[in-house]
């Protein structure tokens, strides 16, 4: 059996934090500029997803990094 390889999971995890940020700033965008939640579309909401979705993708993974230096 292998062993448990820690920088493997850190890995999966700093990219699923990305993909994550990328997926929201997608729907974001989506609402934003289609009719999928109101015709015309939803600025606003759509803006605020997209502006979480950019915090996930760039500030989740320096705090995941600064959190496994303390360690």
């Amino acid at each position: 059996m292998a062993e448990h390889d820690p920088y493997k999971t850190r890995f999966l995890l700093f990219s699923a934090a990305r993909l994550t940020g990328v997926a929201i700033m997608g729907l974001g965008f989506a609402v934003a500029f289609s009719d999928l939640v109101r015709d015309g579309g939803f600025r606003q909401l759509g803006g605020l997803l997209i502006a979480l979705g950019t915090i996930e993708l760039v500030i989740v993974p320096l705090l995941l990094k600064r959190a496994w230096e303390r360690r």
